[in-house]
């Protein structure tokens, strides 16, 4: 295999997304106490899962990006077919699969095997339609029950940890589209940020992880000054996105990163708090 095709694996497979998902689980997996051999197996349940979705995606894609003129891509440049990549995407969902069930038992194991599946609706259903936001909050929200689940013995996520992350997946999805639905809907590919307007949609996300941050500061294990801090101030931040009409370009998208990275540390901190 030549360097060109492992970087276009690599490439189509959304190294960014799947290598941060991956982290974000494990760290949070280590924070609630799981062993080394546990993070090893969520770890493994996690990527192999990012994998298959990132590459059923540039998959599913292919055809519009080209027609977008997305060069970019390796499917359009030609470095790596769509069907390689429907091939490997395969593969690594059934790997997902067995290492799901490995990391987090039953429970666990199918709350990620059905988030992955989410995701794939997404890739393959979804992505066009006004529903599209529906399969973030559900992989998202799905996350805390595969972590909290592979202890030992298996645990319940917070009801309202459930809430929050489905939150910022559906924030996080709105914010990542709306650079791109000018070039969807060239190319009849837009979901629901073409339906709404940017401006609808750039409020929405705002709104989304700004709610996502006041659950986590109501529950979480934090000083209480520091709980009001974290949510007056990103709602200031958001109010100034919404007045100004900052909605396009990467500067939403930054902005809702750094809040989602807030809570992640928020989660990190606080994870012996997040079982009901």
């Amino acid at each position: 295999m030549t360097w060109n095709r492992v970087r276009a694996l690599i490439v189509a497979c959304h190294p960014g997304p799947s290598a941060t998902v991956t982290v974000v689980v494990v760290a949070l997996s280590a924070a609630v106490g799981r062993d080394a051999w546990g993070l090893v197996l969520m770890g493994v349940a996690t990527l192999t899962g990012q994998l298959s979705i990132g590459w059923s995606n540039d998959a599913r894609d292919a055809e519009r990006d080209r027609k977008a003129a997305r060069t970019g891509k390796p499917t359009v440049r030609g470095d790596v077919a769509a069907a390689t990549l429907w091939r490997l995407a395969a593969v690594a969902l059934t790997a997902t699969v067995i290492f799901s069930y490995l990391a987090a038992g039953p429970i666990g194991g199918s709350a990620h095997v059905v988030a992955v599946l989410s995701a794939w609706t997404y890739n393959v259903l979804l992505k066009s339609t006004v529903l599209s936001p529906l399969p973030y909050a559900v992989s998202f929200g799905l996350v805390p029950v595969f972590v909290t689940y592979g202890l030992t013995p298996p645990t319940a996520p917070a009801p309202w940890l459930v809430i929050a992350c489905a939150l910022l997946g559906v924030g996080a999805h709105l914010a990542n589209a709306i650079p791109d639905v000018e070039s969807d809907l060239g190319v009849g590919a837009g979901g629901l940020v073409s339906r709404v307007g940017v401006r609808a949609a750039a409020i929405s996300a705002l709104v989304c992880v700004v709610a996502a941050l006041g659950l986590l500061s109501a529950h979480l294990n934090v000083d209480p000054a520091v709980a009001v801090a974290v949510v007056v101030l990103p709602a200031m931040g958001a109010v100034f996105f919404i007045l100004r009409g900052v909605s396009r370009g990467p500067g939403l998208f930054r902005y809702i990163l750094v809040l989602a990275v807030l809570a992640v540390l928020m989660l990190l901190v606080s994870a012996r708090t997040l079982t009901s």
